[in-house]
């Protein structure tokens, strides 16, 4: 399954962005395999001197954007787990710059952030691979909106994506 194969009745609109820039090239599967790699390597390449880099005041730096994305991962799976599990709690919001704080990304090492995000990212994809084809396809409500399983796979891709674009044009 393609993220073309998404109907807009299956994610809030603002997730649009992020599954906008999903790749059509790969299934779900293979993107979720193959784009953690993509960004690890584009990490790797960025000098020293710039992940505690901040653009402007009060942005985050790349260490704690990478926070952010294994938190966000982490949350975006766990609603895809409870929605494919048929479980109908609507589940809360998250604030991600209240994360950010309590997580402080800043006194982490880059290698350790990077296996994190890899390691997360394995997880993610082992439990994306043992749903049906049907658990794909349910849905619950998170933050007042609905959202299909399949869906928040493509956002966690999209999301990572995004952020890789911000280092691309903020950072670098």
């Amino acid at each position: 399954m393609k993220c073309s194969d998404l109907n807009t009745n299956e994610y809030a609109s603002f997730y649009r962005t992020y599954i906008g820039q999903v790749s059509e090239e790969y299934t779900l599967i293979e993107e979720l395999e193959i784009s953690v790699h993509r960004l690890i390597k584009f990490v790797q390449n960025i000098p020293m001197d710039k992940f505690d880099y901040r653009y402007e005041e009060g942005k985050w730096t790349i260490k704690d954007i990478l926070q952010h994305i294994i938190d966000a991962e982490r949350i975006f799976a766990y609603r895809a787990l409870r929605f494919a599990r048929n479980d109908k709690t609507a589940l809360a919001s998250f604030e991600e710059n209240d994360y950010a704080v309590e997580a402080d990304g800043n006194k982490r090492s880059i290698q350790e952030l990077l296996t994190e995000l890899a390691v997360v990212r394995q997880s993610t994809l082992f439990l994306f691979k043992s749903f049906s084809n049907e658990e794909l396809l349910r849905n619950g409500i998170a933050s007042n909106n609905p959202m299909s399983v399949r869906a928040l796979g493509f956002v966690i891709i999209g999301h990572q994506n995004h952020h890789q674009r911000v280092f691309e044009e903020r950072y670098l």
